[in-house]
């Protein structure tokens, strides 16, 4: 399947805490993942983040990176998609969404992630590859996943990874 190439297999977290649980990606996450990558695009520089909230096959929510624009470090692609999502649909349409991010969340993001019911997420380049570009904690979202013992979440990683990288200059 196209949308599977270079896709990561993630681990299953410890019994009785929270699960990431490891999905391969489609075709449709594919796309998906080119919107994100499209906003990651008009991000701020030098971090071009870019994500996209989707329910039911339809983009609900756009985000891109805008902490220099707004002078904000919480203004990650994540947390502004999730702020539009909630401003235009509210929090309990928000619950079992998927969310694409054109790299793999910050501790942040992910948190607010969880916090929020998002019931999947698909990402592009992993905390470890974004390291090689920008600043990282290294703590991946598979990682925060296994601690979190209320909540399981589907993860899926490295969809057009390559393509995400290529905007850091």
């Amino acid at each position: 399947m196209a949308g599977a190439v270079g896709a990561l297999a993630l681990p299953i977290a410890t019994p009785g805490f929270g699960k990431s649980i490891e999905a391969s990606a489609t075709e449709a996450d594919e796309g998906f993942m080119r919107i994100a990558l499209e906003e990651a695009a008009l991000g701020d520089y030098p971090y071009p983040f870019g994500a996209v909230i989707v329910l039911d096959g339809a983009v609900l929510a756009r985000g891109r990176n805008l902490w220099n624009q707004q002078q904000d470090p919480t203004a990650h692609a994540e947390m502004v998609a999730i702020r539009r999502f909630l401003a235009d649909h509210g929090l309990e349409k928000l619950k079992g969404t998927t969310l694409y991010a054109s790299g793999e969340s910050c501790p942040m993001c992910m948190g607010a992630i969880i916090w929020c019911g998002i019931a999947r997420v698909v990402y592009g380049a992993s905390i470890a590859e974004l390291a090689t570009r920008v600043g990282q904690i290294m703590i991946t979202d598979a990682d925060i996943a296994a601690k979190t013992p209320f909540a399981d979440i589907v993860l899926t990683g490295g969809v057009l990874a390559d393509e995400s990288l290529k905007l850091f200059k």
